[in-house]
């Protein structure tokens, strides 16, 4: 008696949604290296495994002016563009179908292009026969993120991937520990493009320059390392990329000032801006200086928002 063909076997479900929350990228002083997650804002992803060997997007909605007008193109999109990778890389004969919806402010600093990437490959993933490591969908999140960037960079993808605190290279991934301290973001309601703040920093820099950036880097990673508040105080000082942006955030100096005259461990741009960070040592802390820094970007015409979060954030997460 004959046997009937075996059928393939069908994947755990159909479709998914994921979550991925915003980033602080670069922590000040780990340009394109650091970044750790936020609680609150975040992209939403759903997609739909399809028969079709193609990555379509059928709707890109949100709650941001502008986020109807992202490209539906799949190779122009970063959530696009990051499925594309996952098919072509890892032999995945069929398609998918994405819908995104927008939580992250655009050009706001809080890693929105690639919260769109993050939170389409760990949905995408989720319909896979055989599921990817998180480790495997770094390198597809960084090509897909850099179709908004213009450069291959993980200080944003990867804590989204990861939680926390993450060292970010080309090549892989690191999750960082670090104290329990609280981060106050404040967004401006002010754009400011990737590409025009990445421009910012073309110029060389003077060696001497690089030498004492190097050092604050290592002073804040040690200070991780070893949960000491002074090391990582002292070494939260941007030398390199700040001073060039500033101009581009709109009364951003007092929007600092105002973070380290209350107590801020240190204070930065948030990814490329116009949005502003400080580390703290409680939320009550948090929440007193991030009213300090609202009244600052008051002070030249700017609303803003704010977002209050352990530097411990969550990483993207399947929510249906």
């Amino acid at each position: 008696m004959g046997t009937s063909a075996q059928r393939p076997r069908s994947p755990a479900r159909e479709g998914a949604t994921a979550f991925a929350p915003g980033s602080v990228g670069n922590i000040g002083v780990g340009f394109d290296l650091l970044g750790h997650s936020i609680e609150g804002p975040g992209d939403r992803a759903f997609v739909r495994r399809i028969d079709a060997p193609s990555v379509t997007i059928t709707g890109i909605d949100g709650d941001s002016d502008g986020a109807a007008q992202l490209p539906r193109e799949a190779e122009r999109n970063t959530a696009g563009r990051a499925l594309m990778e996952l098919r072509a890389q890892h032999g995945i004969a069929h398609g998918f179908e994405l819908r995104l919806h927008k939580g992250i402010p655009l050009g706001s600093g809080l890693g929105g292009s690639a919260a769109s990437c993050v939170a389409a490959l760990v949905a995408a993933n989720a319909v896979l026969d055989q599921p990817l490591t998180r480790d495997q969908l770094y390198p597809l999140a960084l090509l897909g993120e850099s179709v908004a960037s213009g450069s291959v960079h993980g200080d944003n993808v990867a804590p989204m991937l990861f939680g926390g605190v993450v060292l970010a290279t080309p090549t892989r991934a690191i999750p960082l520990s670090a104290p329990p301290l609280v981060c106050a973001v404040v967004h401006p309601h002010h754009v400011l493009e990737t590409r025009l703040a990445r421009e910012a920093l073309s110029a060389p820099y003077p060696l001497r320059q690089v030498v004492q950036h190097s050092e604050h880097l290592a002073l804040f990673l040690t200070g991780l390392a070893r949960g000491d508040l002074a090391l990582i105080a002292e070494g939260l000082r941007d030398v390199l990329v700040e001073p060039r942006r500033a101009s581009l955030v709109p009364g951003f100096a007092e929007v600092k000032a105002a973070a380290l005259a209350h107590g801020a461990l240190g204070a930065s741009i948030s990814g490329a801006g116009p949005s502003v960070f400080g580390w703290f040592t409680s939320a009550a802390q948090a929440q007193i200086a991030a009213a300090a820094m609202q009244a600052a970007f008051a002070d030249v015409g700017l609303d803003s928002d704010v977002h209050i979060s352990p530097v411990n954030g969550p990483r993207a997460e399947l929510v249906a």
